[in-house]
């Protein structure tokens, strides 16, 4: 989730304003928090939440249906709650009045936000079916359209095989056998690619820049030349980014700076689950 974080942060000053050159500052006092790190937060502590409710680790759940049953419910409820706090942080129109509805229901979307939030489902799943049950139960809530599905599914699984070990030919192998095709990189796109918002457009674009990366940072900063809905394009690729090549250091203690107190605190729980042993 980190790497997501990440790129949305590094992301926000670009996405009105595209830079197809991979030589600009990283963070500066122009960058910001939005919806891409606000979201990804709410899944996190969803699905925290219920790991914690059935008393297992959450990698107990993902064979087992019945026992995250009420996941969806969870992650309505913390979407609702933390996005609440922050009804200017970007959110798309539609979304936007999801989160401020007395009875909230799915609304057929296939936009790029289904991808930007799942990363937590792609850390922690145990296993292929795990990944395809989370990630679903997380995303339909709002983006029940196939598409919008297939793309918090790709991510989430992109980030399940990279954690896993896979290496990028393995991983391309499969976004392409089962997702998208991949067949560009982008060098090829980045003077024609414009502003999009669905998860179709953004998506694959997303992964290649990840592929095309040679390390995080790297991977970041090809995203960003790619153009389009920056902060979430990036904040799709960084989330796979930090599956393969872990965050630097020094990129975590900058990108933290940017939360505010509510959210540090929701990064540092998630933190202290997923830390390694």
């Amino acid at each position: 989730m980190l790497g997501a974080m990440v790129g949305d942060i590094v992301g926000s000053r670009f996405e009105w304003n595209n830079y197809r050159k991979k030589d600009f500052e990283f963070f500066t006092a122009a960058c910001e928090v939005t919806d891409d790190t606000i979201m990804s937060l709410a899944v996190a502590e969803a699905l925290l939440d219920a790991a914690e409710g059935v008393g297992l680790p959450l990698k107990g759940m993902n064979e087992q249906p019945e026992e995250y049953k009420n996941l969806s419910s969870l992650v309505t409820q913390h979407m609702q709650t933390i996005g609440r706090r922050y009804p200017d942080c970007g959110f798309g129109g539609m979304f936007g009045q999801w989160v401020f509805h007395e009875k909230p229901e799915p609304y057929n979307s296939f936009g790029n936000g289904a991808a930007m939030r799942i990363s937590p489902a792609g850390w922690l799943a145990d296993s292929e079916s795990g990944v395809k049950t989370l990630s679903k139960a997380v995303t339909e809530v709002t983006h029940n359209h196939p598409e919008g599905i297939k793309g918090a599914e790709a991510c989430a699984m992109a980030i399940f095989l990279a954690r896993n070990g896979k290496d990028k030919q393995a991983i391309r192998k499969r976004m392409t056998a089962d997702y998208y095709s991949l067949d560009f990189s982008i060098d090829d796109i980045r003077d024609t690619y414009e502003f999009n918002e669905t998860c179709q457009e953004t998506v694959p674009q997303a992964i290649t820049a990840f592929l095309d990366g040679a390390d995080f940072e790297d991977v970041i900063r090809v995203a960003i030349s790619c153009g389009g809905d920056s902060d979430t394009l990036t904040a799709i690729a960084g989330s796979i980014a930090e599956a393969y090549y872990g965050v630097p250091k020094r990129i975590e203690k900058q990108a933290i700076t940017y939360l505010d107190p509510v959210l540090l605190k929701m990064y540092q729980r998630w933190s202290a689950f997923h830390a390694p042993g």
